[in-house]
């Protein structure tokens, strides 16, 4: 098993207010010319082009974009290599400088004709073999988790929980969802399914759907999906809405603001559920994705599912994505083991 990787330290608005003006508003030009980007990924770009010129403030003088040399940007490199960062990480942050350079070069032709990219192609990213370690939920450990959190009243964070790993949705999908959805009926259809033993077995599907929702995608709207989830995921929303009460936001998800008023969550409430209590609860490291990856995993491995199950509960064009990503199988256990009987 790889070290853990580091998180990236964020830049806030004051700190960003340290880098120099020029820097500044050309990162902020070139955020509203990738109007291709989706909301999520331009809250990535921005985040990793802030890291950047942070570095570039406390590293080399604060200097401008334009009088970057391509060693300077190696320097970099090397510098997230040495925090830690894992080398797919690094390949991201790489190539979102780099995209942020070729639209300088594109557009700022006149103003600055000598202007190169200093990120190529050649720059090399470092396989560090630092991960996040992927240890996903087992059944057993969901209902630990449940159990816990329904001891300690925590409602809204328990539905949150049970629909993100029904469903398995993303944080940005979760955070859309309308409190309407539990008035919704249930969805019932036959279907035709291959059990444990290999023998195809008739039955019944039982599951709710949401209203549309926008999903992760190569457009501006992203996908448009309806995401599945069951009963028990249900009966934890309908009772978080009979604690929560009365009020005029229409969100599921929400917060209450120091003026009283209740908003939507963002993001980052799910980040904080999941670094905070819910950490602390499973008794190791716990982000948003992990529900996508425990459901997915235990879908094929304890429930003997399809990987492509899997892959259409998740929504993912290809079944090789689930399969290298977000199903984690036990690597003792293997056709390996043939050799040693």
């Amino acid at each position: 098993m790889g070290q853990i990787a580091k998180r990236s330290e964020d830049i806030t608005d004051e700190m960003w207010q340290q880098v120099n003006e020029f820097n500044r508003n050309m990162v902020q030009e070139f955020l509203e010319y990738k109007v291709e980007l989706s909301e999520q990924s331009k809250i990535q770009y921005k985040s990793n082009l802030r890291i950047f010129f942070w570095w570039v403030k406390n590293n080399l003088g604060n200097k401008n974009c334009i009088e970057i040399k391509k060693k300077e940007f190696v320097r970099y490199l090397n510098w997230l290599t040495n925090r830690g960062l894992s080398d797919s990480a690094i390949k991201i942050k790489k190539s979102i400088v780099s995209s942020f350079c070729n639209y300088v070069v594109e557009y700022y032709e006149d103003e600055y004709p000598a202007f190169r990219s200093f990120v190529t192609s050649s720059m090399k990213v470092v396989k560090t073999g630092f991960v996040h370690e992927k240890k996903p939920l087992t059944p057993d450990e969901m209902q630990e988790l449940y159990k816990k959190l329904e001891e300690l009243g925590k409602w809204q964070i328990l539905a949150y929980v049970k629909f993100s790993y029904s469903s398995a949705a993303r944080r940005a999908e979760t955070r859309q969802l309308l409190k309407e959805i539990a008035t919704y009926d249930p969805v019932e259809r036959e279907i035709t399914y291959i059990d444990e033993e290999g023998k195809e077995q008739k039955g019944i599907s039982r599951s709710y759907l949401t209203h549309v929702i926008r999903a992760k995608g190569k457009s501006i709207e992203g996908k448009k999906r309806r995401l599945k989830f069951d009963q028990e995921a249900m009966d934890a929303i309908r009772k978080w809405l009979e604690v929560r009460g009365e009020d005029d936001c229409p969100y599921l998800f929400v917060t209450k603001g120091p003026d009283g008023k209740v908003r939507q969550v963002s993001d980052s409430t799910f980040n904080d559920w999941c670094s905070g209590l819910l950490t602390k609860l499973i008794g190791r490291r716990c982000f948003t994705h992990i529900w996508r990856e425990s459901r997915a995993t235990n879908l094929v491995v304890y429930e003997h599912r399809s990987s492509k199950v899997a892959q259409k509960l998740l929504g993912h064009e290809s079944v090789q994505t689930t399969e290298d990503s977000y199903i984690i199988r036990d690597d003792l256990s293997d056709e390996s083991d043939e050799a040693f009987i």
